[in-house]
């Protein structure tokens, strides 16, 4: 199942940040010109910092467009509407405002050079960790099939496939889905792009230049992998698009797990889609999504209770380090910076399994299943 639409192509025009960030800076022009003059005249930076947001803003929506309009039959089951209309910019919801200004944040963790000691602390303990079960001396990794759901933007998914392992990254938010389908597709050459991903902070700014702070991505050409690789994106549910049983190698999850509604149902779905004798590697904290979110479920568990339950499902805890510390699209330059206590796991789905008691034993794994051929996947 395709969830709804951030930018409803076929009917409204894609979200408006310039408007959003603008009527900011005209509250704050207010206030700044309500003071004293005195006060005004010791101030004289100010006005000209938000002459500056609004030419970054301007541009980082010029960006925005451009994603949508490269996302234009992204997906072969949609209907779209008119190119000119996707030109047109409309009106959103707080909500999404901050989805969209998550999802540029996510440019600079995911396709920056300022990102990369995030993506050290994040992406690669479970990179270590897939290289470390999969060696490629001791095995053929283009047969071994990873799984990243919650992929984000793709950069984890693609790092694992540029090492050669069968990678795929599922992701369910379209403000995602676009931008990676852009940036994964479209951006070939590197440093080429540009985005003010800090222009909605406006405080805890050090100096006034930080907030008007430009990043360039990507940092790498994501179209340098191998010409081997087996490397896709596909969108959806998590839950409703990965049902087959015994099919993965290896699940990796990065700030995923607290995404569910009920995280036991992420765990019952990975144990179901990994092969007996498959890994699932996991970083991250419990910051659940869905928590005093209107007319939603959401079941907030402790670590303990998780792993409780992780455990009575039968995964064997093979590696487990309960404080891991880690950032997420942190703004280094930040007076107010989130560090992420995080835990990080290893859970093996054993070979020899228990059906009524009885001791099944799977001598011949079965090999990995076609991937999903949905209508619902990138191209």
């Amino acid at each position: 199942m395709a969830p709804p639409f951030p930018f409803a192509l076929s009917n409204s025009p894609p979200l408006n940040l310039r408007m959003h960030v603008q009527e900011r800076v005209n509250r704050a022009e207010r206030q700044f010109q309500s003071l004293p003059e005195h006060h005004q005249l010791l101030l004289p930076g100010v006005l000209p910092n938000l002459a500056r947001i609004r030419r970054s803003v301007d541009h980082n929506q010029e960006v925005l467009q451009a994603i949508v309009l490269n996302s234009v039959h992204m997906f072969e089951n949609m209907e779209y509407g008119e190119e000119d209309d996707l030109r047109k910019v409309g009106t959103s919801s707080t909500f999404d405002m901050d989805k969209l200004k998550s999802t540029i944040k996510q440019f600079v963790r995911d396709w920056s050079e300022a990102g990369q000691a995030e993506r050290d602390s994040c992406y690669l303990p479970l990179i270590q960790e897939i290289q470390r079960l999969f060696p490629s001396n001791k095995c053929d990794v283009s047969k071994v099939s990873v799984l990243v759901p919650g992929a984000g933007l793709g950069r984890l998914a693609w790092e694992i496939a540029r090492l050669g392992y069968a990678c795929q990254g599922n992701e369910w938010s379209f403000f995602m889905l676009f931008s990676s389908n852009f940036v994964l597709n479209r951006c070939e050459k590197v440093n080429s792009m540009t985005l003010y991903p800090w222009i909605h902070q406006f405080s805890n700014n050090k100096r006034s230049s930080d907030q008007t702070r430009p990043i360039s991505f990507p940092d790498v050409n994501p179209q340098s992998l191998p010409l081997n690789s087996d490397f896709s994106m596909v969108a959806g549910d998590f839950q409703e698009v990965y049902t087959e049983p015994n099919t993965w190698d290896c699940v990796a999850t990065c700030f995923f797990i607290d995404t569910a509604h009920n995280v036991i149902d992420y765990v019952e779905t990975i144990w179901n889609i990994l092969k007996p004798g498959g890994v699932w590697i996991n970083l991250g904290p419990l910051l659940y999504h869905f928590e005093n979110m209107a007319n939603e479920l959401s079941i907030e568990l402790s670590y303990e209770d998780v792993r409780a339950a992780i455990l009575k499902y039968g995964f064997h805890l093979e590696v487990e380090r309960e404080s891991v510390p880690t950032t997420y699209t942190e703004n280094d330059q930040s007076m107010l910076k989130y560090l992420y206590d995080c835990v990080f796991f290893v859970a093996r789905k054993p070979d020899h399994l228990y059906a009524n008691g009885f001791q099944v034993v799977h001598k011949n794994r079965p090999e990995a299943s076609q991937r999903r051929k949905s209508c619902d996947s990138l191209t």
